[in-house]
């Protein structure tokens, strides 16, 4: 299926790796032009140099978009963007009693508003334009909210919750937001977490790898690929009657049927 979305500009946030990276590859494939963010510049410089061999423009930009120079020089880069891919990591995992309200306020300004100032800054100028697919890539615990990961649980929710109304509004322009809830996927942050189970619980990592993948119905970890193909759809153009909804990709974790 043709996408079609060749020619078109985006923003990708985090694609040196993961999600983000699986999203720029998909969007690539599409004939997007790309203009990519990550903090650490040689692995964003590498995959830039990786999605360029799909014969589109790739910007590459190191910075922190949890600040305001970081946004800034994003959108120096690309100040006009047809789509935009919101996606940082979220906060550290913890307990409760031990979270201060810096750790809050840390949370919120990296996972919502963030996102929200860029957003903000692109939004309006992809209504005038006609076109514009916003995708806040978050996580399954806004449909489910993960123990130890309150932080995150509180900022993403409040993500979701504050462009539900703009989603509506602008999608008389073609302008969609979406959000993207993934699941358990195979990448550097959920290897990560699954090497800090083993050594909490002295096992090895593969006892913890087959103990989160039966947790999973489809009995596996996504991939990246997959993940950014399917974000590819939702910013093509035929997904302009998609908006203000919240996709989960989880290989059938979340229990609910709604």
């Amino acid at each position: 299926m043709d996408l079609g979305i060749k020619g078109k500009k985006a923003i990708v946030c985090a694609a040196s790796k993961g999600l983000g990276k699986g999203c720029a590859q998909a969007l690539a494939a599409e004939g997007v032009d790309l203009t990519i963010c990550a903090r650490g510049a040689d692995a964003l410089n590498a995959t830039a140099k990786e999605l360029a061999g799909s014969g589109v423009k790739v910007t590459p930009v190191a910075c922190d978009v949890t600040t305001d120079a970081g946004r800034k020089l994003l959108l120096e880069a690309c100040p006009n963007p047809d789509i935009l891919i919101n996606n940082a990591g979220g906060p550290p995992p913890g307990d409760f009693k031990n979270f201060s309200l810096d750790d809050w306020r840390k949370a919120v300004e990296g996972n919502m508003i963030s996102p929200i100032a860029l957003i903000h800054a692109t939004i309006y100028g992809m209504m005038e334009r006609g076109f514009g697919r916003i995708l806040n890539i978050t996580s399954a615990s806004i449909k489910q909210p993960i123990a130890a990961l309150e932080l995150s649980n509180g900022a993403r929710l409040g993500l979701t919750g504050g462009v539900a109304v703009l989603a509506r509004k602008a999608s008389r322009n073609n302008v969609t937001i979406n959000g993207i809830l993934p699941g358990p996927f195979d990448t550097d942050r959920l290897r990560g977490t699954s090497q800090k189970m083993a050594e909490a619980r002295k096992v090895s990592l593969s006892v913890i790898d087959d103990e989160r993948k039966a947790a999973v119905p489809a009995g596996r970890f996504g991939t990246p690929e997959e993940f950014g193909k399917v974000a590819a759809f939702l910013c093509s153009a035929h997904a302009g009657y998609i908006t203000g909804q919240n996709i989960l990709i989880d290989g059938g974790g979340y229990p609910g049927a709604l």
